[in-house]
């Protein structure tokens, strides 16, 4: 019997999880719209129309030294970005502010490193006090591996969410990194969580892995209990091991969120990192299973204007 996207959205809307095997049939589904009209059924069933907003700072950037194959602030790859200890304390209040006037509900503070030191955790509790009082803002984290001293110290200054994302799949994962594990990344979300934090953790898709080793990473998170899951497309950046790699299509990367959404189906799904690359065609990431993004501008790349997105996303029907 065929494979039948009507039924499979009642099945999960009824409480059964997709299995594996169904979900590489799922994602090679020969009819795409209807596919994605599937995952945006079970998006609305789950989540409703409210769009979950969030934005970063990059608030350590550069000097990391992590080998991570797709990043540029890795001290193993020669590349072109701005470099600092810390970002101006100034300068991250103006940018919380004017997320804070869009409606961005949720902000992290991002600092590039394995780990981040004791005395850095001081300087950067300065920040988000200073945010907290001229701002609503909920303050999230993502600050490389954690202890239980870190994260409770974190938890301490307000912190209500930890990012660490897994990036790939574990099977796939050596290729992307040597300098740490997938295990430790998932440590460090169990850690987090334990300190009283919510977790939020994805990763990247179009390094190289396989269509079934990105299904392999949205089962993981499934199994981890992640309810904020990111999805980045591989900006490939030029001096670094996949800067020769060429963009993902658009079709494909539908596809990917699609599957997301029907392996987590009460998860929020966040186009995060890349999606600058698709242009106007980003805004189909939205009635495809995706409900979240994050605005602005990223670590090492340039982003979508907040009022772009949300006049766009507005136009779509979503509630902020």
């Amino acid at each position: 019997m065929s494979l039948s996207i009507k039924s499979l959205v009642k099945s999960i809307i009824s409480g059964e999880k997709l299995d594996v095997t169904t979900a590489r049939e799922l994602l090679h589904y020969p009819d795409g719209e209807e596919l994605f009209a599937g995952a945006d059924t079970l998006r609305r069933h789950f989540c409703g129309n409210r769009f979950h907003l969030c934005s970063i700072i990059n608030a350590r950037s550069g000097e990391c030294s992590e080998d991570c194959i797709f990043c540029a602030q890795s001290v193993h790859h020669c590349t072109e970005i701005e470099k600092y200890d810390l970002i101006a304390p100034g300068k991250a209040l103006d940018m919380a502010i004017n997320n804070d006037e869009h409606g961005v509900r949720r902000l992290s503070l991002v600092t590039s490193g394995r780990t981040v030191s004791i005395s850095m955790l001081a300087r950067l509790q300065e920040l988000y006090e200073l945010m907290g009082e001229k701002t609503s803002l909920l303050f999230c984290a993502s600050m490389g591996l954690l202890d239980k001293s870190k994260a409770h110290d974190l938890k301490k200054m307000g912190v209500s969410r930890y990012h660490c994302n897994l990036e790939a799949c574990q099977e796939f994962f050596p290729q992307v990194c040597t300098t740490h594990s997938w295990e430790q990344k998932v440590n460090t979300l169990e850690v987090a969580r334990s300190a009283g934090m919510e977790v939020c953790s994805g990763g990247i898709i179009g390094m190289g892995e396989s269509s079934e080793q990105r299904l392999a990473l949205a089962f993981e998170l499934r199994e981890l209990g992640v309810r904020s899951i990111p999805i980045n497309v591989l900006t490939p950046i030029p001096a670094t091991p996949l800067g020769h790699l060429n963009a993902l299509e658009t079709e494909e990367v539908l596809r990917v969120i699609a599957c997301f959404r029907f392996i987590n189906p009460a998860a929020v799904i966040r186009l995060a990192g890349g999606r600058q690359l698709l242009v106007d065609e980003q805004y189909r990431c939205f009635s495809s299973g995706a409900n979240g993004a994050i605005v602005g501008d990223y670590l090492t790349t340039v982003g979508s204007k907040i009022a772009d997105d949300l006049k766009a996303l507005t136009a779509m029907g979503y509630t902020f």
